[in-house]
């Protein structure tokens, strides 16, 4: 004898709808734009304890700086690209009621002729102020969003921000600040790289640099050269040059208290290849710390790739494989002339800073480890 089925076997389970996420309050958020001469790159976020939570974001190549060496101006199609990304963040902000925001341009919109021709069309077409920003507020946001990076037994850091027209680096001497405050003496250099009067122990800037060369800016310098490995040699070598006016060019540091912080997509890749990720992910790389001698490892099994095996690889692509290395010549010109046991990777970088610079304005972060 067949069971009995059971009563009601057959009917649809009865949908549980999960309540929907409380919208943030819009007057809580906070945005920040970034364009540079490669990538235009948004976040929305809210304040969290002394950090903050992304709410949304938007990262999209432009190529804004698309012939820019050889001309002088932004290209009528660059400017297009980027102003059909814009139109998207300007969306992204109107949906989220955005009302605290710094949208910034750097590298690209400095040095083109037009640049100021450029923001009147972003404003017309999308609404968006543009601000273009100089070298030293660049790096000092770069500084600021790496503050939970530091490391408490560091004594002599040094920021590196590769972009994609200009390299920012910051060397801070934190020596005389005591270990557990090392990072929150790295944030209060929002207010500027000058020593100010301060009832805390200060983070001591002794030199800062932009060297107008990227990953685009420097691949562009050396594209007449046809043999790989002839033009890396190069690209690094002339960077080095470029480096000799910072202050503590030639000064050796102790290993164990000297620490780099680099932030860039070159870094970030850099350390994705020594992980072996098939697919990026950024918990795994952002704090990583690295040695000069992993990433020389990377760097040459690039050189040993070729650009072919480089466009195959699922961590370079085709986009990016000159780009590649034209950020990894910057980065082992840097740890030629400062070999290190830390250099810690820092997935986040000029957004990051200026949210943190907002939020820390208004007063709305909470003090405490990051």
């Amino acid at each position: 004898m067949a069971p009995k089925r059971p009563k009601g076997a057959g009917a649809f389970p009865k949908a549980v709808e999960s309540p929907a996420p409380a919208r943030p309050d819009p007057d809580a958020l906070y945005a920040a734009l970034d364009l540079g001469t490669n990538s235009c790159r948004m976040l929305i976020a809210q304040p969290k304890g002394s950090g903050f939570h992304v709410v949304d974001s938007f990262s999209k190549s432009v190529q804004l700086g698309a012939g820019l060496e050889r001309t002088g101006r932004l290209s009528r199609s660059s400017m297009a690209r980027t102003i059909q990304a814009l139109r998207i963040c300007q969306q992204k902000l109107k949906r989220n009621k955005v009302k605290r925001m710094r949208l910034v341009a750097t590298e690209a919109c400095r040095r083109a002729k037009n640049s100021r021709d450029f923001i009147r069309q972003v404003k017309r077409e999308t609404g968006l102020t543009l601000e273009i920003i100089q070298p030293e507020e660049e790096a000092r946001l770069a500084v600021i969003s790496c503050a939970p990076l530091v490391s408490t037994k560091t004594e002599q850091l040094l920021v590196v921000d590769i972009g994609g027209g200009s390299t920012e680096l910051v060397w801070i001497d934190i020596s005389s600040v005591p270990r557990r405050d090392r990072p929150a003496a790295i944030m209060r250099l929002h207010n500027g790289f000058h020593t100010v009067e301060s009832p805390f122990p200060a983070a001591k800037v002794v030199d800062w640099i932009s060297v107008p060369l990227g990953v685009a800016t420097l691949r562009d310098q050396f594209n007449d050269v046809e043999d790989d490995s002839a033009r890396f040699a190069l690209m690094s070598w002339f960077f080095e040059e470029n480096l000799a006016d910072f202050a503590p060019y030639k000064d050796e540091q102790a290993r164990e208290r000297f620490q780099i912080v680099g932030t860039s997509g070159t870094v970030t890749t850099v350390a994705a290849s020594h992980l072996g990720l098939k697919r990026y992910d950024r918990t795994k790389v952002d704090g990583l710390r690295m040695t000069s001698d992993q990433i020389d490892k990377v760097i040459r099994g690039y050189l040993e790739l070729g650009p072919l095996g480089r466009r195959r690889d699922p961590r370079i692509g085709d986009d990016r494989q000159a780009l590649i290395m034209s950020g990894s010549a910057i980065l082992q010109a840097l740890l030629r002339c400062w070999p290190t046991d830390r250099l810690s990777v820092a997935d986040r970088g000029l957004r990051e800073g200026l949210l943190y610079a907002q939020m820390s304005a208004d007063g709305v972060l909470e003090d405490g480890p990051f």
